[in-house]
């Protein structure tokens, strides 16, 4: 199939004097109110200050909802293609689109810079693991936020709090765990009351979901945590269970490849680990957080069990936001602050907004506490009065009467990549935006991983290639042909290649290359008027078109008559 290729974000095409006057729109640039830039042969004025990445010519149904104003069309007509003035390829192909891998940079650091996605960012922020594995308890060289748990909870004192704990949890891995995570027990004004009431608020949590809730046992029941590693009823030689999502035919089996024992079978991802880990859709970015790759634990999930992983899917489960809820830690440290329509939801900082965070699906919302949010109110009182965390008597411990999260929320942040469905009247192949945006549900594409807007650009739009100037070196033109796609025999045609461009702005020169028994007066210009024989029917004229940039490099194109 034939492609014509097509540079989105710079034309290098026949200007008028206004034209000309207003520079190359940059997307890693900002823009003054008022400033003029030349964007697809047309010029644009910032309304107000244009953010990098802020690209003009976005169609919105009200014109004061995008940063720019088109204030002068373009300076030449282009030859009568049957659908205005943007590239199409006769056959119906699809045009290939040409994009720098900084301007993709650009975009997804445009899109994602503002104050909400800065402070989770921050605090979502791991260590090396040559960094975890080096901490033991009492060693100097520990991580200040570590040694600010140790100063807090000796490990005389976690064989206390938890004296039943399966073996699998030790007071090193919950080091270790904290270690991984430097946000946790983090440099505060206030740092050892926020960290007491962390490891409160966890541990409360922790007793009510990996509890024995056991009455009749010496050890009171708010002491009864981490019992359990593996779901009950599970071991890792078992399959058939937590892998629905695991076959190729759903996009996270693609994007999260599940282990299989050695008969083929897959395996089964229940609950693990003092959080329960559950499902490969949550086994892939944990260990993809832990590891830099998605494969160490959907392969050996149970490394979330027999390992320091256990209680650092804690710890990841409390620093990472589920929006459109905040994140548990930015409940206890004052980072997320309601607004009214959090406020009118029952949603105030305070413990029983973390159990609606948790579980608040199961535990909230009714006229009554329930009875497995009464008791991570009993175990947080228990473990407050054990760390030293005072808690006020206006404090919300309970859930009851609170609704959920939603968009309205300033929990509600948006943290994954999807196909940007907007129609953009100046690109190519029907319009489509060559964009992502982002949105509040779980996709493939995260916008807490680096990269992963430009691939999901490149997941939607296969036509995409994706080039770089590395900063400075030379980028091959891109040639385009636009004209009409039949002809009658002894007529002539006009074709153009005024929308070929260069990466870098620079002027380009032209060869064209006919078939025989056609003809032209000149074959270097940026339009072809070619004399084609008396009689074409049925027959197929292929025109080539090449340009070359200044530094030598080429590209071709071919154009089809009919």
């Amino acid at each position: 199939m034939k492609k014509t290729r097509i540079s989105l974000l710079l034309a290098n095409m026949m200007l008028s004097d206004h034209l000309l006057a207003a520079g190359a729109y940059d997307i890693n640039k900002s823009y003054p109110g008022g400033s003029q830039v030349n964007y697809n042969g047309q010029v644009f004025e910032a309304r107000w200050w244009a953010n990098p990445g802020q690209t003009p010519g976005v169609v919105a149904a009200n014109e004061w909802d995008t940063t720019w104003k088109l204030i002068v069309e373009g300076g030449v007509t282009p030859p009568d293609t049957g659908s205005g003035d943007k590239p199409t390829p006769p056959d119906g192909s699809t045009i290939t689109v040409y994009m720098s891998q900084a301007e993709l940079d650009a975009k997804e650091l445009a899109l994602t810079d503002f104050p909400a996605m800065a402070a989770v960012k921050a605090s979502i922020v791991t260590r090396d693991n040559l960094v975890v594995e080096a901490v033991q308890p009492g060693r100097a060289d520990n991580p200040d936020n570590v040694k600010r748990v140790e100063g807090v909870l000796s490990e005389s004192q976690f064989n206390y709090l938890f004296p039943l704990r399966a073996p699998e949890y030790t007071y090193r891995g919950l080091l270790q765990a904290v270690a991984k995570f430097p946000a946790l027990c983090s440099d505060y004004s206030d740092a050892d009351a926020i960290c007491r009431k962390s490891l409160a608020t966890m541990f409360a949590h922790l007793a009510q979901d990996t509890g024995g809730h056991e009455s009749s046992r010496p050890e009171a029941e708010w002491r009864q945590a981490l019992i359990y590693v593996r779901e009950k009823g599970w071991t890792e030689t078992i399959t058939g269970g937590y892998n629905a999502e695991c076959h190729s035919d759903v996009w996270q089996g693609q994007q999260w490849p599940c282990g299989t024992f050695d008969n083929g079978e897959f395996k089964s991802y229940f609950g693990r680990g003092a959080k329960q880990l559950s499902y490969n859709y949550n086994y892939g970015p944990f260990s993809e957080v832990m590891f830099g790759t998605v494969r160490t634990l959907l392969d050996r999930p149970d490394l979330v069990a027999d390992t320091w992983l256990n209680l650092a899917s804690a710890v990841f489960f409390y620093i990472y936001p589920q929006p459109p809820k905040p994140s548990v830690l930015h409940v206890i440290d004052g980072t997320w602050q309601p607004n009214d329509h959090d406020r009118q939801s029952g949603l105030i900082p305070g413990f029983g907004v973390t159990t609606q965070i948790i579980n608040g699906r199961v535990e909230c919302g009714g006229s009554a506490e329930h009875a497995q949010s009464q008791n991570r109110i009993n175990y947080y009182r228990e473990f407050a009065n054990y760390l030293g965390v005072p808690v006020s008597a206006d404090e919300v411990l309970g859930c009851k009467g609170m609704n959920y999260f939603d968009e309205k929320g300033t929990g509600s942040l948006s943290t994954y990549w999807d196909l940007d469905w907007r129609y953009v009247a100046e690109n190519p192949n029907g319009g489509k935006s060559y964009a992502c945006q982002l949105v509040g549900y779980q996709t493939r594409f995260s916008a807490f991983k680096k990269g992963d807007y430009s691939r999901c650009v490149q997941h939607f739009y296969p036509e995409v290639v994706i080039e770089d100037n590395g900063g400075g070196t030379n980028l091959p033109p891109v040639a385009t042909i636009t004209g009409p796609a039949q002809a009658e025999g002894g007529g002539k045609v006009i074709l153009s290649a005024q929308h070929s461009s260069d990466p870098e702005d620079k002027p380009l020169a032209y060869s064209w290359t006919i078939p025989a028994g056609t003809f032209a007066p000149a074959l270097d210009q940026v339009t072809l008027e070619l004399t084609l024989p008396n009689s074409v029917t049925d027959t197929k004229l292929d025109i080539k078109l090449t340009v070359t940039d200044e530094g030598g490099l080429s590209r071709s194109t071919n154009h089809v008559l009919w």
